[in-house]
């Protein structure tokens, strides 16, 4: 039986880069795994069009638009139709997970005034991060100083609107969900993260898969290896059905 195909759709501000370790050990476990979903639903489409088994993994922001993106999209759905191929579980990843109606900036809003990023936004509606060593406090609590910072100031710039546009779709609701929870995290909080979770158990009436680890909010970065093995983790459950 073929493998499901894995997308991963990063975080806000995130760079390809931060994933590389990750997606260069599961590509090496034979399974094909892209990390440039900007366009969730057409990177999905294409994949199911083609009757591949598709597990999308979010991370951080990634979460909302993996939410938003999958209507129509995964396989229970399809199979309805007579169609083959379909997203068959999502992966969160210390993720943002809004209910229907409540927007990333919304659910942010709860975050304690001490744990809110020090997002900017520049005169053409991008945001930005400032000071660079509250972000890098943050972000990289696990590294040291010197190398947190040398990551925020690689960060990319990220569209202030898509903060704010609202969930319509809770697509957690339509297939199984594992969730890897970072207890270190001071960006998206332990709270935020249970949250989350409570959420779309609430919407789906199941039980969320969850794996708790001991990282900051960017484990791809200080933990790749536990990363890798919660997503080999995640197929192995997908496979199985």
């Amino acid at each position: 039986m073929p493998k499901p195909s894995i997308l991963l759709i990063p975080g806000s501000f995130a760079l390809p880069e931060f994933y590389d370790p990750v997606v260069n050990a599961i590509a090496a476990k034979g399974y094909s795994i892209r990390d440039d979903a900007t366009f969730i639903a057409k990177e999905v489409q294409t994949l199911v069009d083609d009757e591949n088994d598709v597990i999308l993994i979010c991370h951080s922001y990634g979460g909302t638009p993996t939410s938003q993106r999958t209507k129509r999209l995964s396989k229970a759905e399809r199979q309805a139709q007579g169609k083959k191929g379909g997203i068959v579980r999502l992966g969160y990843m210390a993720a943002v997970v809004p209910a229907i109606g409540v927007s990333a900036q919304g659910l942010l809003a709860d975050l304690p005034p001490e744990n809110q990023a020090s997002m900017k936004a520049d005169e053409r509606g991008r945001l930005y991060l400032n000071p660079i060593s509250v972000s890098a406090a943050f972000t990289f609590s696990y590294l040291p100083v010197a190398e947190g910072e040398a990551w925020v100031r690689k960060f990319a710039q990220h569209s202030a609107v898509s903060f704010t546009n609202k969930l319509t779709h809770a697509g957690y609701k339509d297939m199984p969900v594992s969730y890897l929870f970072c207890e270190g995290d001071l960006c998206i909080t332990p709270a935020l993260q249970r949250k989350g979770i409570a959420t779309m158990e609430e919407a789906s009436g199941r039980k969320v898969d969850v794996t708790s680890i001991k990282s900051d909010h960017v484990p791809p970065v200080s933990h790749p290896e536990l990363v890798v093995d919660w997503i080999l983790d995640v197929a192995t459950k997908a496979e199985s059905g």
